[in-house]
């Protein structure tokens, strides 16, 4: 059956976010897909050579989404390094709070990979412990932030606040009073910055 539309990774991706959000990461197969597109199965396979390699490109897909905004607030220079790193912590809290929110069904799908240690995973915290990183990086520069390892620094922070990032925590980002909490949390981690190197 000739396909409705150019067969392309990016079309095939599509499919698979409407497919996982219609039969969540369980039942969906590469079979719906195919169907979806208009095309055989043996077609999706030629652009992704397994059912897992296609579920690890559509959650990487999805994350970076979020990682893009994030990466925005990172590198936005004109704010002060301190206000940054608290407005990224809560701008990462309301991103999961949006994805539990608005996409359950994904976010199943990349539970599940975080489960398996999929490269999917370990990359999208990699790349948000390369934002905290910089900001850090930038406060240390500017004597905002003391620090002798802006790497180490942001490993502490990005712990600190599991909390409000790591999805074993998912059914208490919809709490009342989580932002707030958060906020807490960010002050006295400042706190510690500001004068984690005074004698």
């Amino acid at each position: 059956m000739p396909a409705r539309i150019p067969l392309d990774a990016n079309a095939i991706l599509a499919a698979t976010e409407e497919i996982l959000r219609r039969h969540g990461p369980d039942k969906a197969t590469v079979v719906d897909v195919a169907r979806a597109l208009g095309v055989s199965h043996a077609a999706v396979y030629k652009h992704f050579p397994s059912k897992q390699a296609l579920r690890e490109a559509v959650t990487r897909r999805w994350l970076d989404r979020s990682r893009d905004a994030l990466a925005v607030i990172a590198a936005d220079s004109a704010v002060p390094p301190a206000r940054r790193l608290r407005t990224w912590l809560h701008a990462l809290l309301a991103g999961k709070q949006a994805k539990v929110r608005e996409d359950p069904e994904l976010f199943a799908a990349y539970g599940i990979l975080a489960a398996a240690h999929s490269s999917v995973a370990t990359d999208h915290v990699a790349d948000l412990l390369g934002q905290l990183t910089a900001i850090i990086a930038d406060g240390a520069a500017d004597g905002s932030l003391r620090t002798d390892d802006a790497a180490a620094t942001a490993r502490v922070v990005f712990t600190a606040t599991a909390k409000f990032n790591h999805l074993a925590h998912a059914a208490e980002w919809q709490n009342p009073g989580i932002g707030a909490e958060l906020d807490e949390v960010c002050s006295l981690l400042l706190d510690g910055l500001h004068t984690r190197m005074s004698p």
